[in-house]
């Protein structure tokens, strides 16, 4: 088994980098600092700017679950580990996403 500490800390640094993301999101989706403009078509304006945002914070929490994954898959000794074939992912894939459950093949196979 590789020696993967480094890519867990990196793991680990994104989970903390997503957590703060998460938490601006919400903030400023719940308009915590500033309410909803009186104008009904800056109300609209800013509605649809917490879609925007909504959507970027489901797009994170996707992440976020892929992150721990990966960071239980190297606690478990898995990491690298395809799981579609059994056989281990390429470096280069895992360094360009290191979350990467399924090396490209079998990725491609689960679209």
């Amino acid at each position: 088994m590789k020696d993967y500490q480094e890519v867990r800390q990196n793991l680990l640094d994104m989970l903390e980098e997503l957590d703060d993301r998460l938490t601006r999101i919400t903030h400023d989706v719940k308009h915590e600092d500033q309410p909803l403009n009186a104008d009904f078509s800056e109300q609209a304006v800013e509605v649809e700017n917490d879609q925007v945002l909504d959507a970027l914070g489901n797009s994170a929490r996707v992440e976020v679950e892929k992150i721990r994954q990966a960071i239980s898959r190297i606690d478990a000794g898995t990491y690298g580990v395809c799981q579609g074939c059994g056989e281990a992912i390429k470096t280069e894939r895992l360094a360009a996403i290191p979350f990467a459950k399924f090396c490209v093949k079998c990725e491609s196979q689960q679209a």
